[in-house]
């Protein structure tokens, strides 16, 4: 797996920065446009701008690729993997919540109509 999904000389590297740091990071992103009532394409945006900032701590601390396309998109898939739970988990307790009459809540990421 080293050399496809991570350029790190161990994996523990790759799941402590992109994976807990970054992750947790996306999962507050996502949070945070979905408690804004923003659309999920700023989501998409503000993960792209995080994949960059992760390339850079990954560049900066364990002397990795700054400009690699192809580990800026791996990085980029697993923090749009977080931010994308995130922004579901909020909206749907936003919905269920703001409009109870109206949805239910059907898991954790999703709802329907009454």
């Amino acid at each position: 797996m080293q050399g496809i999904l991570y350029e790190e000389a161990s994996f523990a590297q790759f799941m402590m920065i992109t994976c807990i740091i970054g992750g947790w990071t996306a999962w507050r992103t996502g949070k945070s446009v979905a408690d804004s009532w923003k659309g999920y394409g700023l989501v998409l945006v503000y993960t792209a701008l995080l994949g960059l900032a992760i390339r850079f701590v990954h560049h900066a601390l364990f002397g990795g690729t700054m400009f690699s396309l192809h580990y800026y998109i791996v990085d980029t898939i697993v923090l749009l993997l977080f931010s994308t739970a995130g922004f579901r988990f909020y909206r749907t307790q936003q919905m269920t919540t703001s409009y109870y009459w109206l949805y239910e809540k059907v898991s954790p990421f999703s709802w329907k109509a009454k």
